[in-house]
């Protein structure tokens, strides 16, 4: 009975083992590397992109000082791929289900948890998930890579890093766990870690002072005064890379010249890439356009300018898509800039060789009503510079020379091309922030430049009306114009409503109609998910505070 009571116990624990021991649910990558298996389970951080083959332990940073030159990069050195953690956590599941889930990242400030997060399921590929164990992304880069690692350290400083990390040094940590999210949310064991003792330094007290306008701008300076301690302030903060990658300032009141800022080796004869600022310069060629003669009215439709039935997907839908639904972002394509996947996403366009074949292949939504829904179509505005530079004397390269620059005496600028050598109304349009101020002070003064009217009143004055309203789970608060964006900013109890042009990186001309104001602010945050909320941080805060009476 003994020896029978023995082997069932054996039989028992070996079975017992057996479901304790799920095995992994697929073949990872081997561990080869000699700093990989030195430091399994950790959290390493380098200042460097160094592969890993080639790294070694010198290149692990112990301490990491915060300013713009210096990259922060994260490695996770895993035991195991992320699918195989999370098998351990729910063996039912299927790796396609596994891969719902990803990684949570905790940080920690000086011993207190700061932010936490689970990574959204598509921050990895499926392939990173299942078989890697190394994990390579930048936090801090001034490459401007488009990594997942930038956003979340982005949402780390939104949610309370900006904070905690003060000036001095502290000491950061972070903590990395598996999560499943089917069939509900279940988070795993500590799978790696690390920490980094990180200095955010001092502001040199010069970096914060006011820059002197110097003589030559072409503006009259104004002899307004202003709280010169909140610019002060603001330019602290710059220097300091709390706001990031900012690289001018401009500040016109009563069209003169109050402010003018530059940061980050830029200066005011740096050109300058606003990205999608540059659509809202289609949108006034279109008006000078219209006035000229050139285009009939923009409730003209695609079927006037294109043989329709030449490009795929043809419908009666497409043929009387209209002009100013382009113009308004509420046209009835497919197309949504603002979801990965829609087949209409302008990254889709850029690696065709006809971007305007591109727009008119795609099909219809039959969703959607035309001028009723707003959707960001960054394709439909390439279509409006080409009906332009096929509508308009010389071509759109030599009308906008002849009817917007010259005249606003803007010679120093650089257009971007399409591979048809268009002029691209997608964006890119690269000019010094005087100038983006003088395209702003145009509208700003109803069309009128040195007192002849370059733009009409009336397009202006359309362009300037709240003909859509913006998607609050997209943009938030606002409206959209012809090309232009709307909202109003509130700010020592007074209404700041401005139409504004924007640009990825946190590009922006603002227009303001109830104060006397265009303020102009260029950046290089490309990508990055505090580019336009710091940009509204620095108006509310500091700019709007500094100049309103």
């Amino acid at each position: 009975m003994k020896r029978y009571l023995s082997i069932l116990s054996i039989i028992i624990a070996a079975t017992c083992n057996t479901f304790a021991q799920t095995g992994n649910i697929i073949e990872p990558e081997p561990i080869t590397s000699a700093i990989q298996k030195a430091n399994i389970g950790k959290v390493v951080f380098e200042a460097d992109t160094i592969p890993l083959e080639k790294l070694e332990q010198s290149d692990l940073l112990t301490r990491y000082e915060a300013k713009p030159v210096n990259n922060l990069y994260m490695r996770l050195l895993l035991a195991n791929s992320l699918t195989n953690y999370q098998h351990s956590l729910q063996p039912s599941l299927s790796v396609e289900q596994l891969n719902q889930g990803n990684f949570q990242f905790t940080f920690y400030v000086d011993g207190k948890q700061v932010y936490q997060e689970n990574l959204h399921k598509r921050a990895n590929l499926p392939i990173v998930k299942n078989t890697k164990t190394t994990i390579f992304v930048p936090f801090v880069s001034n490459r401007g890579e488009d990594s997942w690692g930038r956003f979340l350290w982005g949402r780390f400083m939104a949610h309370g890093g900006e904070d905690a990390l003060t000036t001095g040094t502290h000491q950061l940590k972070i903590e990395v766990r598996p999560y499943i999210a089917v069939p509900d949310l279940k988070v795993g064991a500590l799978i790696a870690q690390g920490e980094i003792r990180f200095t955010v330094p001092a502001i040199d007290p010069k970096d914060a002072e006011l820059q002197p306008i110097k003589p030559g701008s072409g503006w009259q300076v104004s002899k307004d005064g202003f709280d010169t301690k909140k610019i002060m302030e603001m330019n602290a903060l710059i220097a300091g890379n709390r706001f990031k990658q900012i690289t001018s300032v401009v500040v016109i009141k009563n069209g003169k010249l109050l402010i003018e800022e530059y940061f980050n080796g830029s200066a005011r004869d740096s050109l300058h890439n606003p990205r999608s600022v540059g659509k809202t310069f289609a949108s006034a060629m279109m008006g000078i356009a219209v006035h000229d003669g050139y285009i009939k009215s923009i409730n003209q439709t695609l079927k006037e300018f294109y043989d329709l039935k030449k490009f795929s997907n043809y419908s009666p839908q497409k043929e009387n898509v209209t002009l100013k639904s382009l113009l308004t972002m509420s046209s009835v394509f497919d197309a949504d800039d603002n979801k990965s996947d829609s087949p209409g996403n302008e990254e889709n366009m850029y690696p065709t060789d006809d971007w305007v074949k591109f727009t008119l292949n795609l099909k219809t939504d039959s969703n959607k009503s035309a001028g009723k829904q707003w959707n960001y179509f960054t394709a439909g505005v390439v279509v409006l510079g080409d009906i332009l530079n096929k509508s308009v004397p010389g071509g759109l390269d030599k009308y906008s020379a002849e009817k917007l620059f010259k005249p606003l005496g803007i010679s120093n600028y650089r257009w971007q091309y399409t591979p048809q050598n268009v002029p691209n109304t997608a964006g890119g349009l690269q000019m010094r922030s005087l100038d983006y101020a003088k395209f702003g002070q145009l509208y700003k003064n109803g069309g009128i430049w040195n007192g002849k009217q370059i733009i009409p009143q009336s397009w202006v004055k359309e362009s300037f009306t709240q003909h859509l309203t913006l998607p609050k789970d997209v943009v938030g608060e606002g409206f959209y114009g012809y090309l232009f964006w709307n909202k109003t900013y509130t700010v020592n109890n007074k209404t700041c409503e401005t139409y504004y042009c924007s640009g990825n990186g946190g590009n922006k001309i603002f227009v303001f109609t109830d104060q006397p104001l265009v303020v102009i602010i260029t950046a290089e945050a490309y990508n990055t998910p505090y580019a336009h909320p710091q940009v509204d941080k620095m108006m509310k805060d500091y700019i709007l505070p500094a100049v309103l009476k």
